[in-house]
């Protein structure tokens, strides 16, 4: 028992080590624990009730824009920070959110980018689903968002994904 209790004083010691030493990383794990645990019951509960994959219960075109702008952002070379705060608060002007509600959005759209297993794959399923909910409407608001977010040019894949956007939206050139 002694032993034990030494060797959880140690594991503690070096979590506090590493807290004092790094704290922005430790906050910014902190924050992304906590959201995890905030939204994993929401995620088992989506999980068990229906048997279809969780873009297909995604019904509020805000939240698909939000979705497709996230993984737009993350098929950048080298996205950073700054970018998905930029994106926070593009969304967040241009659809009049709150910040809770904005956070709860972004949350949201990293777990649906997450269970489509990629940036690419979820551009493409979301943006089918958001033409089933919206048709071509939500095209304006996409490129609203994408020209506030782009600095510069955009990537092969970035235009890859707008290409693809624009088919699943049934967009012409």
């Amino acid at each position: 028992m002694p032993v034990l209790i030494a060797i959880l004083a140690a594991i503690g010691g070096l979590i506090w080590w590493w807290v004092r030493s790094n704290p922005r990383d430790a906050l910014s794990i902190a924050d992304d624990a906590l959201t995890t645990a905030r939204n994993a019951p929401r995620k088992i509960a989506f999980r068990r009730q229906t048997k279809e994959h969780p873009v297909q219960g995604v019904d509020d075109p805000r939240l698909a824009v939000a979705t497709i702008a996230q993984a737009f952002i993350g098929l950048d070379d080298r996205p950073t920070k700054d970018d998905y705060d930029r994106l926070n608060v593009v969304l967040r002007k241009h659809y009049r959110l709150s910040a809770e509600d904005a956070e709860e959005m972004d949350a949201l759209a990293r777990f649906l980018i997450q269970e489509c297993q990629g940036a690419q794959s979820a551009i493409s399923r979301v943006g089918r689903r958001l033409y089933k909910i919206d048709g071509d409407k939500s095209w304006d608001d996409l490129s609203a968002v994408f020209s506030e977010l782009v600095t510069g040019s955009v990537s092969e894949p970035q235009q890859d994904a707008i290409d693809d956007l624009r088919s699943a939206l049934k967009i012409r050139a």
